[in-house]
């Protein structure tokens, strides 16, 4: 089944789909209203259950071993990222500070080339070792992610610190990476493991579907559109994220009819300026958002306040700028549950998304992602 478009001509002989990003639709509450305690925001991929639909975007800048420990006692699902500052460097917090001072100085390629300096170390496996386990021992679910180039390389590192959950996350993923060299190809690495994998970003049907087939057991959609990415305008390549998530929520019912009951999970990372686009995600069919920017404002955030995504310090090609997000001193938990002073929907996230269910009628996440929308005009 191939999703309907609505095509537009935008010369001659040449038409282009229509779509929507979070922004330019509206949730329709429904017929009642109920309490918001008796609301619930838990999900549960495949055998780990959270009690928020979190999932962390793997960045240094939002995730170190204990940020990860507090946002998993929190009740999201933090994803430490397995080619990052943790991996490459004894003392990663030292690191940070030099990214702070080169961003203090003004001078944005003067950071940039400090991240793509510092990612150009190698990865020690008994370094990743280590931060894994901080997150082990403290109770929490182990996820981490790799880029499709370096899974296969890395991967029996990962299984043998203990990681429960894979993230395996490129700004845009296919079944099949081709190159010169030995491909990925996704479906048989899957299938050589003991652990759940989540793949990603996708903005299409047709490779959801792909990597639903594969075996994952969650498709993210998006490359973590926020203020401080730059893919747009460096590769031309957008995704719209309301017309996006229902494709893939498409894809996943599909699959779901074609497997007699296999269900992958579909996370929303980007395009979410705060918790009513958060709402919007989940309405177009998401089960969880991957969220980074808005938690880089936490005091407690690594990095001291500022974002950038793991594509800042590609080595020829960085396509994230560093950006600096208002802490105001708030916790995390402040972040995600309040109380907010903040009327702007960037405080009490969480909060706000169960505040939105109760508002239009629905009790936990399956039903809310049959809320009515609709379409600016």
């Amino acid at each position: 089944m191939s999703p309907v478009r609505d095509l537009v001509e935008i010369g001659m002989g040449r038409t282009a789909r229509r779509s929507y990003d979070l922004q330019q639709i509206e949730i329709v509450p429904s017929r009642r209203t109920r309490s918001s305690k008796e609301v619930t925001l838990g999900w549960q991929l495949d055998a780990y259950r959270f009690e928020i639909p979190l999932m962390t975007h793997p960045t240094d800048a939002v995730v170190s071993p204990a940020s990860a420990v507090r946002i998993g006692q929190l009740g999201g699902l933090p994803v430490l990222n397995a080619e990052g500052l943790w991996a490459r460097h004894g003392d990663a917090d030292a690191a940070l500070e030099r990214v702070l001072d080169a961003a203090d100085t003004g001078d944005e390629s003067a950071a940039i080339r400090l991240l793509q300096e510092l990612h150009a170390a190698p990865i020690q496996p008994d370094l990743l070792a280590e931060a894994l386990k901080t997150v082990r021992e403290a109770g929490v679910t182990v996820a981490v992610r790799v880029s499709p180039q370096r899974a296969r390389e890395i991967t029996p590192t990962l299984l043998a610190a203990g990681v429960e959950i894979l993230v395996v996350q490129g700004t845009i993923i296919s079944a099949e990476h081709v190159s010169q060299g030995e491909p990925l190809n996704l479906g048989e690495f899957i299938m050589g493991l003991d652990v759940p994998v989540v793949a990603g970003g996708v903005g299409d049907y047709r490779t959801a579907m792909h990597l639903m087939r594969t075996g994952a057991a969650g498709v993210i959609v998006g490359y973590g559109e926020s203020t401080g990415t730059t893919t747009d305008a460096v590769l031309g390549i957008g995704v719209p994220m309301a017309t996006a998530i229902v494709d893939a929520a498409a894809a996943r019912r599909d699959y779901l009819d074609e497997t007699g009951g296999r269900y992958v999970h579909v996370i929303a990372d980007g395009g979410m300026a705060g918790s009513g686009d958060m709402a919007k995600a989940i309405a177009c069919g998401a089960d969880a958002v991957m969220l980074g920017e808005q938690l880089a404002a936490s005091s407690e955030s690594p990095a001291g306040g500022l974002y950038w995504t793991s594509s800042a310090a590609h080595p020829a090609l960085p396509r994230s700028e560093i950006t600096v997000q208002d802490t105001g001193d708030r916790t995390l938990e402040q972040v995600l549950f309040g109380p907010s002073d903040s009327p702007y929907g960037d405080v009490a996230l969480f909060s706000a998304l169960r505040r939105a269910m109760a508002k239009t009628g629905y009790s936990d996440l399956k039903e809310f992602q049959k809320a009515g929308l609709t379409v600016r005009g």
